[in-house]
Formats: C-alpha cells, sequence, structure tokens
C-alpha cells in the first residue's frame, strides 16, 4: 500500500504557551491518511509488509468494539486483498456500530469473545489453538504493537530530523508500541514523555520495555505519566471535553478525547504547573484516531454538533 507517511509539523501559538515562555509544535500524524492515520498505520506498516509473505493466509487480530487498530487493519487489509479476522471483545450487536460497520465492509469477519476468553490475547496456548484453527494465519496483538512495529513508529524520529528541533516529545500511551518505537529510534537524544491513557502505569512500562531490544532498554530518556488518565481509558469528563474543544477551536486541530485529547490536557496541566523551563521546545506527536468520534457520538458521550465527521466515517 503506498501511503506518504510524512507527516507536516505544525506550530501552535496560545496565550498559556507564551506566558509560560515554552514553544509548542505537533506531528500531524493524523493527516498521514484519510482511514490508515497516525500510529496504527506506523505499527502496521512493517507488519503488512510481513503478512506478504506467499505462505500467509490471512490475518488475526484483537480489539474492542470502537478499536482503532480493528478499523485500520480492516482496511488495510482490504487493499491488499489479505482475509482477517477481527477477535472483538463485547457482543455480538455491537457489530452495527460506526467502526466495526465499516470493518465488515472492508471484508473483516468478526469473532465476538467475552472479557475471560479476551484476557487470553497473549496466552500462548489460546494463540496456537488460533493458529490451529486457522492454518497460515498471522496472529498481530492488540494494537498492532510487537518488534515488527518499531520500524515504522521510529520512522517518525527520523522524519523530525529534518523537519524541527526539540527537546520533549509528548505522546498518548495505550499499548506501549508506540513509545517503544520512539525510544528504539532516537537514542537517548531528546526526552520521550508518554501519557497514560489507562490506570495501569507498571503494566504499561512493563510491556514497552518487553518490545525494546536489549540495547535500547538501557535508555533512560524516557518516562509515563500515570495521572492523566482522567479517570481511566476511554473516560473522560465534562469540563475535559470543554477544554479539548476549545484548544481545537483556536488552533484548528482537532484531537479525540481517548489518546491525542489527554495528551493535549496533559501538555496544559503540566504547563500550568511549570514542569517545562521558560525556552524548552515541546513537540507532540498526534497518533490520529479521529475515527473513533463516530463511535463516542453515537453513545452519546459527544454531541455531534460539537464534533464533525466529515472525511472520518
Amino acid at each position: 500500500m503506498a501511503i506518504n507517511s510524512l507527516s507536516p509539523v505544525q506550530s501552535i501559538a496560545h496565550p498559556l504557551f507564551q506566558r509560560h515562555q515554552v514553544v509548542v509544535q505537533i506531528k500531524r500524524d493524523d493527516l498521514i491518511h484519510p482511514i490508515i492515520s497516525g500510529n496504527k498505520w506506523r505499527k502496521l506498516k512493517h507488519n503488512l509488509l510481513h503478512i506478504q509473505a506467499p505462505n500467509c493466509a490471512g490475518v488475526i487480530s484483537f480489539g474492542g468494539s470502537y478499536s482503532n487498530h480493528i478499523h485500520a487493519l480492516a482496511f488495510a487489509c482490504y487493499e491488499q486483498n489479505m482475509p482477517v479476522i477481527g477477535i472483538i471483545r463485547g457482543e455480538p450487536e455491537y457489530a452495527n456500530n460506526a467502526t466495526l460497520r465499516q470493518a465488515m465492509q472492508w471484508g473483516m469477519k468478526l469473532r465476538f469473545v467475552d472479557r475471560k476468553t479476551y484476557k487470553l490475547r497473549d496466552n500462548p496456548d489460546y494463540i496456537a489453538q488460533l493458529t490451529e484453527q486457522y492454518p497460515g494465519y498471522v496472529v498481530m496483538p492488540e494494537g498492532g504493537s510487537n518488534p515488527l512495529a518499531l520500524p515504522g513508529v521510529g520512522e517518525v524520529i527520523t522524519e523530525l530530523s529534518t523537519q524541527a528541533e526539540f527537546d520533549t516529545l509528548l505522546v498518548p500511551v495505550g499499548s506501549g508500541g508506540t513509545l517503544a518505537g520512539l525510544i528504539n529510534a532516537d537514542h537517548n537524544r531528546h526526552q520521550l514523555l508518554g501519557i497514560a491513557v489507562l490506570k495501569q502505569q507498571q503494566y504499561l512500562a512493563n510491556e514497552v520495555m518487553q518490545l525494546l531490544p536489549v540495547k535500547a532498554r538501557q535508555y533512560g530518556n524516557w518516562s509515563i505519566l500515570s495521572q492523566f488518565h482522567r479517570g481511566g481509558y476511554a473516560k473522560f469528563s465534562a469540563k475535559d471535553i470543554q477544554r479539548i474543544l476549545a484548544f481545537s477551536k483556536h488552533t484548528g486541530i482537532r484531537f479525540e478525547p481517548v489518546y491525542s485529547g489527554k495528551m493535549l490536557l496533559a501538555l496544559l496541566d503540566l504547563i500550568t504547573q511549570g514542569y517545562f523551563p521558560a525556552g524548552h521546545r515541546i513537540m507532540m506527536l498526534h497518533t490520529g484516531g479521529l475515527q473513533g468520534l463516530g463511535g463516542l457520538i453515537e453513545r452519546g458521550l459527544l454531541a455531534p454538533d460539537d464534533w464533525p465527521l466529515a472525511g472520518l466515517i
């Protein structure tokens, strides 16, 4: 699949940034592709090259009922005419939501499992059962976070080296693959700050360490901040929404409240708290995921008039 992943870097002017004398820019990975955007494309890139091998019969992967990964993988496999199965945590009626409806239109076959079964997604015995049931299929982990994801994510660092200078790179952390890819490619040159979007910080740190090659495990230039999850995965308040919308209106940049929005709110809070010294240069990485807005609107968690979906679903 031919996608030009060189996303632009945009400077952001905001009174808060000016008051605290910090420089803020954002790498717009949400603009890579209208469907496979952000870190989903970065992580899928080399996984897709891997599954093009002649002996690969298809792909199996995992996700929740509104998963950005499932949505992106379905379209990518559709483009390559590759059979794909999504193992979905939840009930079969979720197949009618915005995310999974499109995934099925692109040819993904869905298997719904309960939470107990879904917890086995990294269990070797369960993986062996799947590969026995579907001979020749490649099993890709939840979120696409595996060693094959790292070089694609690492291209963010390569691109930034020709686009901008910065001191700290800020990124939301869900499954750990994006942060691991950045750490591996950065070689200890910048401060990498992950914003946990779920409560389990130690779990995330362990996931990142397991993905890193041995040499990169020695790098000490990264950390994960766990106090900005806003109540847990996919949790947010009305005040959070209003802050995100106000920032989007001021800058013209769209965020969603599950991943990129939590990174944004963390940045605003950190700057207000004086976390960054005057003159510090901050780069945000917009990891896409805007298609998820459709599901949040369907569930009544967001007002449709505030979150235009043109070009997303």
